[in-house]
């Protein structure tokens, strides 16, 4: 399928709204990517055009969640999907009985507490109180992270300046960190009440409006929904 050009933050916005699954970068077969949509000089240049820029920004005014839900890869699920995929990646189960069940580490355990009691927290706050400051750290805190997001407990919320920086000093803005059904709640967004195949079927529904079969075939994969 041939999937025009995007230029402006407004035509992201529309972009994402009708495909309603965007990955960062190439991701599933035969379907595009922000990046691929995108003109690479437009990239990191830090102005209205970066395309970079608007992933925070979509999350932060809910046009999308945006997280590494799959394949350890970021992706941008529209507010009108999210609830679907959300249904599909999450467990039934509360954290604590994931946690006791042995499905979550104890790193993602305690990562989902701090995230819980201060939605919103900035990620270089979060590993330090989670008491993973030291550089060998780093991992084990990246791990948690991505298991957190993998199981849609978490969604990257936007990005944070880091503040106290001297005079003329400059520094990465750190992703922020909110629990997906915070977000939701905050953005009007309510979860999918139905059944795990109602929200399969749903979501094959519309992505079959946007998606060659072989994207379908492999976005399908992704998400473990067979007979596609």
């Amino acid at each position: 399928m041939t999937y025009e050009a995007v230029i402006t933050y407004e035509e992201a916005v529309q972009r994402i709204q009708s495909i309603g699954l965007l990955p960062l970068a190439p991701l599933f077969a035969d379907y595009p990517s922000l990046s691929s949509l995108t003109p690479k000089e437009h990239w990191h240049k830090d102005d209205e055009f970066d395309p970079w820029l608007w992933r925070s920004r979509l999350a932060e005014e809910g046009i999308a969640a945006y997280g590494k839900f799959i394949k350890k890869k970021a992706l941008l699920v529209s507010s009108e999907y999210f609830p679907w995929v959300h249904r599909l990646l999450a467990d039934s189960r509360t954290i604590k009985e994931q946690y006791e069940a042995g499905l979550l580490s104890r790193e993602a355990f305690k990562l989902h507490a701090l995230v819980a009691e201060q939605e919103g927290i900035d990620g270089r706050a979060l590993r330090s109180q989670a008491g993973f400051g030291a550089k060998e750290d780093k991992k084990t805190f990246d791990r948690g992270l991505l298991d957190l997001q993998g199981c849609a407990a978490i969604v990257i919320s936007g990005t944070k300046e880091k503040e106290g920086l001297a005079e003329g000093k400059v520094a990465w803005n750190s992703s922020a960190y909110e629990t997906a059904g915070h977000w939701m709640e905050r953005h009007g967004i309510k979860p999918f009440e139905g059944s795990v195949a109602e929200a399969r079927e749903l979501l094959v529904t519309q992505l079959q409006q946007h998606a060659s079969p072989a994207a379908l075939s492999s976005i399908a994969k992704a998400l473990g929904i067979r007979g596609i």
